[in-house]
C-alpha cells in the first residue's frame, strides 16, 4: 500500500494532545451512540406510539433546534471560549434525550428531540473550536479522523444494543441511558483547552443573524404542515419554506447562494453531501424492516456497516498519499455516496440479494467519510483569527439548515403516503438522495479556487 502522509505531523495521541483528544473522543462517541440507536429503534417508536406519519418529523425536529443552537452559540463560543457552551449543551441535550424517553404521545416525543437537538448545536459549535485552539493545523485532519472514528465502537454495539434493550425492557430506555454517557464524556472533556477570543460586545450582526435563525424554526411548519392535520397545510408548509429560504440568506455567509470560491463552496459542498446521507438514512432501517422482514437488530447491523466504512473513509482521507489532493477526494467522496445511495434504493427488488444492498449502503458511508472530514478541515482553514467559532457555526448552520429541509420535504411526501404505500415513498426519496449527493459536484468543482 502507497506510504501515508507526513508522519512528522505527530498523533494527536501523544504528549500534551492526549488528553484532549481522549475528550473529544468521547463526545463524538456519545453523538454516534445517540444517533445509531434512535435510528434502529425509531421504528418502534412510531409502531407504540402510533406515529408512523410523523417518522421523518422526529428526525427533522433535532436538525431544526440545532440551526437556532448554531447561530447563538457562535459568538458565544468566541467571546467565552468553548468550556462553558459545552457543559450548558450537555445539560440540555440530556433533558431532551429524558423528554423523549418518557413521552407518552408522538408530539412529546419530538418535543424531546427538539430539546435534545438545541443542546447538540451548542456542543457541536464548541467541539469544532476546541480542536482550532488545542491543535496545529497539519494536525486537524487527523483529529477529525478521531471524530469520525468515534463512531465505530458505537456502530459496531449501539445498533445491536438498541435493538435488545428495546426487545427486553423497551425503546424507551435507549433514550432514558443516554444521560450516563453524557456524565462520562464530560469528565473527559471538562479539562479540555478553552480560551476565549478578543473582548468584544456582541455587534448588530450577531444580533441579526440570531433573529434570522429564529426564522429556520420554518422547518418544523413544513413538517407538521406534510401531516395534513388541517385543510390549509399546504399553505403552512410554503410558508415554512419561504421563511427557511429568507433567514438562510441572512445567516450564512456572503456569497453562499452564489457557492462563491472559498468558505461558500466548502458549505455548498458539505450541504449537499449530508443532506443526501442523511435523507437516506432516514429510511434504511424502516425499508429493511418492511421490504425484507428484518429485525431491528438486524437492520442496526446494516447501520453498523455504514458508520464503519464512514470512519474508514476519514482515516484514508487523512492518511493515504493517494488522497492527498483534497477537492479530489471531496468530489470522489462525492460520487462514492451517490452510487452507495442508489444501490440501497434496490432494496425494494426482491431479486436483489440483502448483501448488494448492505454493500452499497458501506459505499455510501465510504464516500460521506473520505468527503465530510476533509471539508472540515478546509472551512477551519478560512477562519480569520478569533473567529473560528463563527466559522464553525457557519458550517454546521448550513449542514443542520440543508439536512432538515431535506428531511422535512421528504417527510411531506411520505405523510402522504404512510398509510397507503410507506416502501415506494420511502425508495422514492432514497431515490431523491442519491441525486442530491452527486449535485455536490458543482459546487466541488469551486473547492480548488
Amino acid at each position: 500500500m502507497t506510504a501515508v502522509v507526513d508522519a512528522a505531523v505527530g498523533s494527536p495521541w501523544r504528549g500534551r494532545y492526549a488528553r484532549t483528544t481522549v475528550g473529544v473522543f468521547a463526545l463524538a462517541f456519545l453523538f454516534a451512540f445517540e444517533a445509531l440507536a434512535v435510528a434502529t429503534v425509531m421504528p418502534d417508536v412510531a409502531a407504540d406510539l402510533d406515529g408512523l406519519s410523523w417518522y421523518a418529523v422526529a428526525f427533522a425536529a433535532p436538525l431544526a433546534a440545532g440551526v437556532v443552537a448554531l447561530a447563538a452559540s457562535g459568538v458565544q463560543v468566541d467571546r467565552l471560549g468553548p468550556a462553558p457552551v459545552l457543559r450548558r449543551g450537555l445539560l440540555v441535550f440530556c433533558a431532551g434525550v429524558t423528554v423523549a424517553g418518557l413521552a407518552p404521545t408522538m408530539p412529546l416525543f419530538v418535543l424531546g428531540r427538539l430539546v435534545h437537538g438545541y443542546g447538540g448545536g451548542l456542543i457541536g459549535v464548541a467541539l469544532y473550536v476546541v480542536i482550532a485552539q488545542a491543535y496545529p493545523e497539519a494536525m486537524r485532519p487527523r483529529v477529525f479522523a478521531v471524530l469520525t472514528t468515534a463512531w465505530v465502537l458505537p456502530a459496531l454495539v449501539g445498533p445491536l444494543l438498541a435493538a435488545q434493550v428495546a426487545e427486553l425492557v423497551g425503546w424507551r430506555w435507549v433514550f432514558l441511558g443516554v444521560p450516563a454517557v453524557a456524565v462520562a464524556a464530560w469528565l473527559l472533556v471538562a479539562d479540555a483547552p478553552s480560551r476565549p477570543g478578543p473582548a468584544a460586545d456582541r455587534d448588530a450582526r450577531d444580533r441579526g443573524r440570531l433573529r434570522w435563525a429564529l426564522t429556520e424554526r420554518g422547518v418544523l411548519a413544513v413538517s407538521l404542515g406534510g401531516q395534513q392535520v388541517v385543510a390549509w397545510w399546504p399553505l403552512l408548509v410554503a410558508v415554512g419554506l419561504g421563511a427557511v429560504v429568507a433567514g438562510a440568506g441572512r445567516v450564512l455567509p456572503a456569497g453562499a447562494w452564489r457557492l462563491g470560491a472559498g468558505l461558500p463552496a466548502v458549505i455548498g459542498s458539505r450541504a449537499a453531501i449530508g443532506t443526501a446521507f442523511a435523507a437516506a438514512e432516514v429510511y434504511v432501517p424502516l425499508l429493511l424492516v418492511l421490504e425484507r422482514g428484518l429485525s431491528l437488530a438486524q437492520a442496526g447491523w446494516v447501520l453498523t456497516t455504514g458508520a464503519v466504512t464512514w470512519s474508514t473513509g476519514a482515516v484514508l482521507a487523512a492518511r493515504w498519499r493517494l488522497l492527498a489532493d483534497q477537492p479530489g477526494r471531496v468530489r470522489a467522496g462525492a460520487l462514492l455516496l451517490g452510487s452507495g445511495i442508489l444501490g440501497l434504493a434496490t432494496v425494494s427488488l426482491p431479486v436483489v440479494p440483502l448483501a448488494v444492498v448492505v454493500a452499497a449502503w458501506g459505499v455510501a458511508g465510504l464516500g460521506i467519510g473520505m468527503a465530510f472530514s476533509t471539508l472540515s478541515v478546509l472551512a477551519l482553514a478560512t477562519a480569520a483569527e478569533g473567529e473560528a467559532g463563527r466559522t464553525s457555526s457557519s458550517l454546521q448552520l448550513a449542514d443542520h439548515l440543508s439536512n432538515s429541509v431535506g428531511v422535512a420535504v421528504g417527510g411531506v411526501v411520505f405523510a402522504a403516503f404512510a398509510e397507503s404505500a410507506p416502501a415506494p415513498a420511502a425508495t422514492g426519496l432514497v431515490l431523491a438522495a442519491g441525486v442530491v449527493a452527486f449535485l455536490a459536484l458543482v459546487p466541488a468543482a469551486r473547492l480548488r479556487d
